[in-house]
């Protein structure tokens, strides 16, 4: 299945290697991944903004191994997050704990990332956490929580995985906001629902109970059919944004901005990109066609 074939070949570190210090490999990227440096970044929130488009700013990695690794990311995070603060455009950071040490030590994570989280507060700004694989979703949640605590977050919450109507349940009544995407792992089955329109059910369910109990509330989603359950609700524009990806359905993200509804899309920059690039070519196959078209124009 193509799917699995690309996740699996976004943990393979050879390819990997090569991949993100090849000169020939960045046309392959470069639809969905703003740049190399933060520079590259706000150039691509500054021109979303012209278009009324919210960002998050997210400097990619995952997976550090050295507390030294965990501390550079740190500090790219706070670049980030002040850089386009002061762009005035209403952006947020996105990052993934294990770019602060999660692999290593959840007190190292805190101590990394509780300054940045704290920063967001005082620059009235905010912290999307993403969500990573199962492996780490109940380590996520609790440092989300101690989080809240400190300054405003975002909790990203799959809805592939069966736990995730609890999870809702109880970040709700902590009033920390959600965004509710599908799903982006390979998981097992007796974690995940293994069927798509299992899936796609879920998303429906879970995206209602936001509507109805959640805290400002984002979809990130390319579905129109996502899109058009959220909107039967008939909600207030203002007490909710949809969410996509850099590059991907273009034509999505021009519907709902037509439709008078608030947008942010996530924003990827950094030379750490090729795991979330292979991510990307396997939750669409018409993803991998529009990277051949970059490669050949």
């Amino acid at each position: 299945m193509l799917k699995n074939l690309f996740l699996s070949l976004s943990q393979n570190g050879r390819l990997r290697q090569w991949m993100e210090h090849s000169e020939a490999a960045r046309p392959l990227s470069r639809r969905f991944i703003a740049g190399n440096t933060l520079d590259d970044g706000l150039a691509v929130v500054k021109d979303l903004a012209r278009r009324d488009v919210l960002s998050a700013l997210d400097p990619l990695g995952e997976n550090v191994t050295t507390e030294a690794d965990a501390q550079v990311a740190a500090k790219t995070a706070m670049d980030t997050l002040q850089a386009v603060t002061a762009l005035g455009a209403g952006a947020t950071v996105s990052i993934k704990l294990t770019q602060f040490g999660l692999d290593l030590s959840e007190t190292l994570t805190m101590e990394n990332v509780l300054p940045l989280v704290r920063e967001a507060k005082r620059l009235n700004a905010r912290i999307e956490v993403d969500m990573e694989s199962s492996a780490y979703t109940k380590r996520t949640i609790e440092a989300l929580e101690r989080m809240s605590d400190e300054g405003p977050v975002r909790a990203v919450i799959q809805a592939y995985l069966y736990r995730t109507e609890k999870d809702i349940e109880n970040l709700n009544a902590r009033k920390i906001p959600i965004r509710l995407c599908k799903g982006a792992y390979n998981e097992p089955e007796n974690v995940a629902f293994p069927r798509k329109a299992d899936v796609d059910e879920n998303y429906k369910k879970m995206a209602s109970r936001l509507l109805e109990h959640g805290t400002y509330p984002a979809f990130a989603t390319h579905d129109p059919a996502m899109i058009d359950h959220v909107l039967s609700h008939k909600p207030a524009a203002d007490h909710f944004e949809f969410q996509m990806l850099y590059g991907i359905r273009r034509d999505m993200q021009e519907r709902v901005l037509a439709g008078g509804w608030r947008l942010r899309l996530y924003v990827p920059y950094g030379p750490a990109w090729y795991p979330y690039f292979m991510r990307r070519l396997a939750e669409r196959p018409a993803n991998v066609w529009f990277v051949a078209k970059s490669i050949f124009s």
